[in-house]
């Protein structure tokens, strides 16, 4: 009975040997593409951002007076979003312009609830002055009120190491919650900016902001996401 149980044990060290060769391999190999893609990230200049600010249809439909969905308490947030763009680009963070852009023409299926509005190209999708986007800045289109539904925003973020986003913009009960709300779900950190979002329906922008608080992520103030986006990075788990 000795000679099975002594076989059996020569036959498995061998095989568990095999897979720590395997495992080392493939360690080393996992080594190899990190040290080539920093490379690559140094060569083109590029960087990864572990801090990103989202901003949400900052655009002339809600902030010009003749855009389709203009309300007046909209431009109350306009300095305070303001001021999280400059500290984005202060501190060299990665910046994500994201509006509404529907199809002209085609099928939409958010017809059911809004009437047609912010066609691509059209006035009332274009950024609202003074917030354009810089070259290196992203700018996506989006047809739902997430800005991660129907998008690559999340494969981009994980590319670039994102790992918190500051979110800003408008309406705070729908576009920037649905955002906030997705955001989580894909596994990043959101904070929401007091100062940089708000609503025509304030019951509503309140509601979110408890929604928020508890479920989903931070509601900070204005000054601390300042902070964030112009200051050093600071491990995301110490919050």
């Amino acid at each position: 009975m000795r000679g099975p149980r002594t076989l059996a044990t020569f036959a498995v060290v061998p095989s568990l040997s095999l897979r720590a060769v395997s495992w080392g391999a493939h360690i080393a190999g996992e080594s190899a593409a990190v040290a080539a893609d920093r490379a690559v990230e140094v060569a083109s200049g590029a960087r990864r951002h572990r801090l990103a600010l989202l901003l949400v249809d900052v655009i002339n439909a809600f902030f010009d007076e003749r855009g389709a969905f203009f309300y007046p308490e909209a431009s109350q947030v306009l300095p305070g979003i303001r001021a999280l763009l400059d500290a984005a680009r202060a501190g060299g963070r990665l910046v994500v312009h994201s509006r509404e852009a529907h199809y002209p023409a085609l099928i939409d299926y958010e017809t059911r609830k809004l009437p047609q509005h912010c066609i691509a190209g059209s006035f009332d999708a274009r950024p609202f002055p003074g917030f354009e986007a810089l070259p290196n800045e992203l700018e996506l289109g989006k047809r739902r009120y997430s800005a991660f539904f129907a998008t690559d925003l999340a494969l981009v973020l994980r590319e670039q190491g994102v790992e918190e986003i500051v979110v800003a913009g408008v309406k705070t009960n729908v576009c920037v919650r649905a955002s906030i709300q997705d955001a989580f779900a894909y596994g990043f950190h959101p904070v929401l900016a007091l100062g940089a979002v708000n609503s025509n329906r304030p019951h509503l922008h309140e509601a979110s902001l408890e929604d928020i608080r508890r479920y989903f992520g931070e509601v900070v103030q204005l000054e601390e996401a300042i902070r964030r986006l112009r200051g050093p990075d600071e491990p995301t788990l110490t919050r």
